[in-house]
């Protein structure tokens, strides 16, 4: 059996630059014999036949002169959607949800100010493992390292950061829950960090202990921010049934 590494396989398949093949893999995007391919360098076999699924471009939920409230597909990074307007906030590039870019300064100031005082309303949606039956308060300081371009956050009293999750059953399904997730603050993988060593892990959440899905089933469903009210539905990829 004759083998080289899965992007190259992919280039050639599908007639792309390795450069490009190796995005996909990388977005998550990518999947041979119905599991999602995570490396790109891993060696597969030549005659692998593999099924690339489309990434769905962002909707405006909002415009005006001071803001542009997108609706942002999972499997891509929030900086990829701030060519023209700076971000306001950041999500994961595998959630997907409320994503908002400034359009003005001033504005931005003070929306800066209000994430930093914590007066933004931030809920989200996700389907988690198990059976949650009753509604979870989640205190607990997170603690983020960083290697190279590995991020990964863990719960840590000594030395993270407060982080505080409010998570509600919203409809179950078999032993998976959908639920209601309210944050107030937003340390990085604040929700998927909380809901894992909560025993509820994220379906998809790979890294921290999720079943393999086709996407990390995390969205940004409503911000509230000075005056606006911002919510973004839920596509399609979201639906587990």
């Amino acid at each position: 059996m004759k083998k080289d590494k899965a992007y190259k396989v992919l280039a050639q398949q599908l007639n792309i630059s390795n450069k490009k093949a190796k995005e996909l893999i990388d977005r998550g995007v990518v999947y041979a014999k119905g599991k999602k391919l995570t490396i790109a360098r891993g060696e597969i076999d030549v005659n692998t036949k593999f099924k690339v699924k489309e990434i769905p471009k962002p909707t405006i939920l909002l415009e005006d002169n001071n803001l542009l409230a997108l609706n942002k597909p999972p499997h891509i990074a929030s900086e990829e959607l701030a060519t023209k307007y700076p971000l306001l906030h950041r999500l994961d590039k595998e959630t997907s949800g409320v994503l908002l870019l400034s359009k003005d300064e001033e504005f931005r100031k003070k929306a800066i100010e209000e994430f930093r005082k914590q007066n933004v309303y931030k809920e989200y949606v996700a389907w988690v493992e198990g059976i949650l039956a009753q509604p979870l308060e989640i205190d607990y300081p997170i603690l983020t390292t960083r290697k190279g371009n590995r991020v990964k956050s863990s719960l840590s009293k000594s030395k993270g950061k407060p982080a505080y999750t409010y998570v509600e059953p919203l409809e179950i399904h078999g032993k998976k829950t959908k639920v209601k997730i309210v944050i107030k603050t937003g340390r990085t993988h604040q929700i998927r960090v909380h809901l894992a060593r909560w025993g509820y892990p994220i379906l998809g959440d790979t890294l921290y202990g999720g079943k393999e899905w086709e996407r990390l089933m995390l969205h940004a469903k409503r911000i509230k921010l000075l005056n606006y009210d911002i919510i973004a539905p839920e596509d399609e990829s979201f639906n587990i049934l």
